[in-house]
């Protein structure tokens, strides 16, 4: 396509050593990724607010880090924008051979199933060529750059294909209660440091692990809550201003009744 042309163009102008944009050239892949998972989320948020311009806005600048990426790899005559549309092309084919192929999938759960096989074998050729020394294993090729609570979902479902994991949700909130309570002991016996961030992070592994027991989201409802919480307390400041006052110059309990308020003025909104 054209316009994708003349990105690749605008990308190459920008990385020229002797006319392109100074910090443009000075990049490399450790210090564009964290502006990749930045796209990445705001991405997310455009959906969620409904905004098609901004996903429009939003998807433009995640492909540019693409585009990005990939510009860095042509300089080192590893791969280029073309290599990788066309791997994810080979991926999709390879992934849906009921589609492109004369392979017959009766139904969904037995597409998962080939789904789940193909993207096996393509994990087992990953290993070869990156000649790992341990043996192939169910959470193979689960990226450690991922947000925490998705990482800890995807390794969770890797378990579970193989059966490591609860019946239903009931014995998983009880490990989340069991979680709360050796944070409690913790905090009651030494409060070291280490050993509480120890117990909270198998507290978080446990939410992250209902949550995917009851269908929810957690990285999407963590967002949802950090939107209430920021709304209620944006509350807490009008109101207290309409006083003549500030957070800072009251004390917790006056807050904390503006807090109930807020939740229901929100209630009487239906929010």
């Amino acid at each position: 396509m054209e316009s994708v042309e003349t990105l690749l163009q605008i990308m190459a102008r920008l990385r020229d050593p002797e006319r392109g944009c100074p910090w443009d050239v000075r990049q490399d892949f450790a210090s564009i990724a964290p502006h990749t998972v930045e796209e990445a989320y705001e991405v997310a948020d455009a959906i969620e607010r409904g905004d098609m311009d901004d996903l429009c806005d939003e998807l433009g600048d995640l492909l540019f880090q693409v585009v990005f990426h990939a510009r860095m790899a042509e300089e080192r005559e590893r791969f280029a924008f073309d290599d990788v549309a066309r791997a994810i092309a080979d991926k999709l084919v390879r992934r849906h051979p009921h589609i492109f192929d004369d392979a017959h999938i009766p139904d969904e759960a037995a597409q998962r199933r080939s789904w789940e096989a193909i993207k096996a074998e393509e994990r087992r050729r990953k290993r070869e060529r990156r000649a790992q020394a341990q043996p192939p294993g169910a959470l193979d090729g689960v990226s450690r750059t991922l947000p925490g609570l998705t990482r800890a979902v995807k390794l969770q479902r890797r378990a579970a294909r193989v059966g490591f994991d609860w019946p239903d949700s009931a014995p998983v909130l009880d490990k989340v209660e069991e979680e709360v309570d050796e944070v409690r002991v913790e905090l009651a016996q030494s409060a070291d440091p280490q050993r509480v961030e120890e117990e909270v992070g198998d507290l978080l592994f446990a939410c992250a692990n209902l949550s995917r027991h009851l269908g929810v989201d957690p990285e999407r409802a963590l967002r949802n809550a950090n939107a209430k919480f920021e709304r209620r307390f944006r509350r807490i400041e009008s109101l207290l201003a309409a006083q003549g006052r500030e957070p800072q110059d009251v004390d917790l309990e006056t807050m904390e009744a503006a807090w109930q308020r807020a939740k229901r003025e929100e209630k009487s909104r239906g929010e």
